[in-house]
């Protein structure tokens, strides 16, 4: 059986952080693209994958291995940037 790709704990837990505080993050994909909007929830099916719910005018599910750089926009956060790299 195959085994869904996943990300570490740490890097699962900046998006937790993301998303407990309500913080407008910019997300930089592994395909290069830019997607900004304001971090909701973790969403997970089924087949173990998971996806981070972001609010940027319509509610958006991102695959959080797809995930290259995250950067929080929102003043006074508790972290900066990560990179999921």
């Amino acid at each position: 059986m195959h085994q869904p790709a996943i990300i570490s704990c740490t890097l699962h837990d900046y998006i937790e952080i993301a998303c407990l505080y309500g913080y407008q993050i910019k997300l930089r994909l592994k395909d290069e693209q830019t997607v900004e909007g304001k971090a909701i929830n973790i969403l997970s099916t089924s087949e173990k994958r998971e996806y981070l719910l972001l609010d940027c005018g319509q509610q958006i599910n991102i695959e959080l291995i797809e995930i290259k750089e995250l950067q929080v926009l929102t003043a006074q956060a508790k972290f900066q940037s990560v990179s999921f790299t």
